[in-house]
């Protein structure tokens, strides 16, 4: 009998508008890769044809373009989507997943941002997801104004979410900062006011920290 490749690990990167989340998940990607390890890259909204087709209707389009329930319902459709058809089958032929977010950002922007009883976030989770969850979550933790700053100067039509009000953006770190202090042994805070480098160092110390690197 061949023996099946060990389980692959899954990394998430969590954050607020302009934290870095993209440069650093590459360049943690880099870093693995390097270490032997296969990886796969991926983002929510999105990461499966069907999923990418849900994105556009969230990431543009008018702020008040879907209410919270609304906007929870397109997310976790679209997680469901990118779980079956990228990440689960990654995981079990043995790749590490890194995904530019993941559920904690539907409970920090539906849930903090607008509102949303954090109850029906989890309801649907354990429709969408079950009991799966993320080996670990990176929260990239920077102040609101400077991430508006640093999102705003790379432009782009995918900019609902940055043009909502800064009390939005204000509710959105302090939902990320309350997620990663109740889930301690899964979440850890990285200061990203710092250069990329350093950003970079105190990530894959914390990734050979947790997880089995080679």
């Amino acid at each position: 009998m061949t023996p099946q490749p060990p389980r692959g690990r899954f990394i998430t990167f969590e954050g607020g508008e302009g934290a870095g989340k993209s440069t650093q998940l590459r360049l943690l990607a880099d870093g693995l890769r390097e270490a032997g390890l296969m990886v796969v890259t991926t983002r929510e909204p999105g990461g499966s044809p069907g999923a990418e087709a849900i994105r556009a209707l969230l990431v543009s389009g008018e702020v008040e373009r879907w209410d919270g329930v609304t906007e929870a319902l397109l997310h976790f459709a679209a997680r469901r989507d990118h779980l079956v058809k990228t990440v689960w089958p990654a995981l079990e032929r043995g790749a590490w997943v890194i995904s530019d977010r993941f559920a904690d950002s539907t409970l920090a922007y539906q849930g903090f941002g607008h509102g949303l009883d954090p109850e029906v976030i989890a309801n649907l989770y354990r429709v969408a997801v079950g009991h799966f969850s993320p080996d670990l979550t990176l929260v990239l933790d920077l102040p609101v104004e400077k991430g508006l700053e640093r999102a705003g100067s790379r432009g782009g039509a995918e900019d609902r979410y940055e043009r909502m009000g800064l009390g939005f953006h204000q509710r959105l770190r302090q939902g990320f900062l309350g997620i990663a202090a109740s889930n301690p042994l899964r979440c850890a805070v990285i200061d990203a006011t710092q250069t990329p480098d350093q950003v970079y160092a105190d990530i894959m110390a914390t990734v050979r920290a947790r997880l089995p690197v080679p």
